[in-house]
């Protein structure tokens, strides 16, 4: 599906409306279960958290110096925060297409 760059960036600045996003929190949070289960085999399949993951955990607890090891397990946590966000985003995008392509075939 083709996106307008304008009506993404108005999309996302609509999200700073807190009554907006709200709603959105309030759906997550009752598909969380099932969307958490889809998000672990998206990460997963991706090789996200295999044995580079864990090759990375291993490096980061095993620094030499405290500062070495909190900057290294700093630095992994925010990539994992990161690839599960832009993860999480594919899968609520998915999700939003799949609601928009169900919904217009209900109507016809």
């Amino acid at each position: 599906m083709p996106v307008d760059q304008a009506r993404l960036d108005a999309a996302i600045d609509a999200l700073t409306d807190r009554e907006r996003f709200r709603e959105a929190e309030t759906v997550v949070t009752a598909a969380a279960p099932k969307l958490q289960r889809i998000l672990t085999e998206a990460l997963a399949e991706g090789g996200w958290f295999g044995e580079t993951h864990e090759a990375e955990v291993k490096k980061a607890a095993g620094a030499t110096s405290d500062s070495e090891r909190t900057t290294a397990i700093r630095t992994l946590l925010a990539e994992e925060a990161r690839m599960g966000m832009m993860v999480g985003v594919a899968v609520g995008w998915a999700l939003a297409e799949e609601l928009s392509r169900t919904e217009h075939e209900e109507e016809e």
